[in-house]
């Protein structure tokens, strides 16, 4: 029975809600920052001066992007009421943007896209609130593809870093730096161990800094020519609220790259929860919910602020992986560090000084952990020829159209703009395969009933019917009515018939064929998991307690049980292994 990856419980030091020492998560929260703060810079950067924007407004972007990312990041690890993962997740502006961005600049100038930003935001937030009905769509498979082909969309650009040295330097001057920080953070990761691996990545980055500034890579001038502190007293550009022809022309694709944004999200906050716990967990989708919520929170303050979208930084997730510190604190110094950096541009300089060798090494490690993961986050479950199918064929898709070996000379500049980037392409796919496998699956059978003992005699009728119809025989029969009564047993809290679980509402959706049956369960429960309740019965053994038979005897009968719990719906699918009538 799967209830949830699996990792080592002595790879990691911290859970989100353990406290590390402040020094600790400090260095960590400032590591984190000092890897993306580029990122965060360059995205307006480029989007700009491709759009030929001027200077003051590229000042006023960056000191918003900065700003809104730190506020963001804060948000994702504290969650206030439903907005925020409660993990680490680093927020930062999105590359995939770029392309509409820069058009919309173009076009219709910095206000008009500030409008579509915000506009586009309030997609994000209507995901979130019915995530729960889009879960066959945006299934561990698809997540897990996107995942895998964000490395593939970002290395090569990382790649492209390794040699983007200033002329004059000797020609050893990159691959150095680039090699002492590679193996310092491959060796120390597979060597060291305790509070050594903790700093593994800063003495990853120190290291390579220190190569390169025997060639002359570091730009030590940049630190010394910026003010300590400022703030762009200019630039904002407002809201465009004309409306104009170029805005609906527009606001198809800004939708479109918020859902795909908010897919990325949707991995990263599935991803994050598995390298968070020392113990297996079952995903916990009130955090993805929250993940996206916040997202969408980022993207309304970023149109509010002027700026670029902002989303999830996957490469949080393979730094908690890596110094194994997941707990909470390390999420809020990110954000402090990021709004400090804002207003102190020293410091910014200090961090964008870093050579692009070094740095490019550093996240090439990063990647290749993060590449594995989406890898893992596929297989949760099981693969089946159909999931194998969506993954590889999505994974190649987006593959092909980032290479530009996929008809690229069919397609105009803006669509080829948008599907060459693979993790875009590669995701549309993986959605439109899901959504025909869903659409041409068996038809589902449901009934509607409350939530009590008084709804086992409906619920076997239905199930008998069921089966039934698809011949089964009667040990299958028995075996299926078992589990449907032993799992509305246990979504009753401990005594089942107080008025609470009366007045609640159960929908049973059926489906299957001679082979299995597939049973969900959607209801309105506590805060308990049953996935990660029969991981305790089975470490605790011993005699159960009353209210626990129900669990184990579900276990019994089926053969796989899992628990989504969203805000306000919570949905147990349960597998039974069918048989034909003797």
């Amino acid at each position: 029975m799967q209830t949830g990856d699996t990792h080592s419980s002595k790879t990691l030091r911290y859970e989100p809600d353990e406290k590390p020492p402040h020094a600790l998560s400090f260095g960590l929260g400032f590591q984190h920052a000092a890897l993306c703060i580029a990122g965060v810079v360059l995205t307006p950067v480029i989007v700009i001066r491709a759009a030929g924007g001027g200077e003051p407004y590229l000042s006023w972007a960056i000191f918003a992007a900065l700003a809104v990312s730190g506020l963001t990041t804060v948000l994702q690890a504290v969650r206030v009421g439903r907005i925020g993962a409660g993990y680490v997740l680093l927020m930062g502006t999105s590359g995939a943007f770029i392309a509409v961005c820069v058009t919309a600049l173009a076009d219709g100038g910095p206000a008009m896209l500030a409008t579509l930003i915000i506009v586009s935001s309030l997609c994000q937030f209507a995901l979130s609130a019915r995530l729960s009905r889009m879960r066959r769509i945006f299934t561990p498979t698809v997540a897990g593809t996107v995942i895998m082909l964000i490395p593939v969309t970002v290395m090569p650009i990382i790649f492209g870093m390794l040699t983007d040295v200033p002329e004059g330097v000797p020609p050893a001057a990159a691959p150095a730096s680039a090699a002492v920080t590679a193996l310092v953070i491959v060796g120390l990761t597979l060597r060291a161990s305790g509070m050594w691996r903790l700093w593994v990545p800063i003495i990853g980055i120190v290291a390579g800094c220190v190569a390169a500034s025997f060639f002359g890579l570091y730009d030590a001038g940049r630190v010394i020519e910026a003010p300590w502190i400022g703030a762009p007293s200019q630039g904002w550009p407002g809201v465009d609220i004309g409306f104009g022809s170029e805005f609906w022309a527009l606001l198809p694709a800004f939708m479109f790259v918020t859902q795909i944004g908010a897919i990325e999200t949707i991995g990263d906050s599935i991803a994050i929860q598995r390298v968070s716990w020392r113990k297996p967990r079952a995903v916990d989708f009130r955090a993805v919910q929250g993940a996206v919520a916040a997202d969408g929170m980022g993207n309304l303050l970023s149109g509010v602020a002027g700026t670029v979208p902002n989303t999830t930084y996957s490469t949080s997730i393979a730094i908690t992986e890596l110094t194994g510190v997941a707990a909470r604190s390390v999420g809020v110094w990110i954000g402090v560090v990021f709004m400090a950096a804002a207003f102190l541009p020293k410091v910014s300089a200090l961090l964008l000084a870093i050579p692009s060798p070094v740095a490019a090494a550093y996240v090439t490690v990063l990647l290749a952990l993060l590449f594995v993961l989406g890898m893992r986050i596929v297989v949760q479950g099981g693969v089946d020829y159909r999931k194998a199918t969506i993954a590889g064929v999505a994974f190649w898709i987006g593959v092909g159209f980032q290479s530009k070996v996929i008809f690229a000379e069919h397609f105009g500049e803006w669509w080829g703009a948008l599907l060459g980037n693979g993790m875009t392409a590669g995701g549309l796919t993986a959605i439109l395969l899901t959504v025909f496998m869903e659409l041409t699956g068996p038809r589902r059978k449901r009934m509607e009933t409350v939530l009590g003992v008084e709804a086992l005699p409906q619920v076997e009728a239905f199930l008998r019917g069921f089966a039934s119809r698809r011949g089964w025989g009667a040990e299958a029969v028995q075996r299926l009515l078992s589990a449907g009564e032993e799992t509305i047993l246990s979504l009753m809290r401990p005594g089942g018939g107080n008025e609470a679980s009366e007045r609640r509402r159960l929908l049973l959706i059926a489906r299957g064929g001679r082979e299995a049956a597939e049973l969900e369960f959607i209801a309105s429960l506590g805060e308990e998991n049953l996935e990660d309740r029969m991981v305790l019965l089975t470490e605790r053994g011993g005699a159960p307690a009353e209210h626990e038979i129900s669990l184990r005897l579900l276990r019994h009968y089926a053969s796989s049980v899992r628990h989504q719990q969203y805000h306000g719906t919570d949905i147990v699918t349960v597998r039974v292994e069918g048989g034909a009538r003797e």
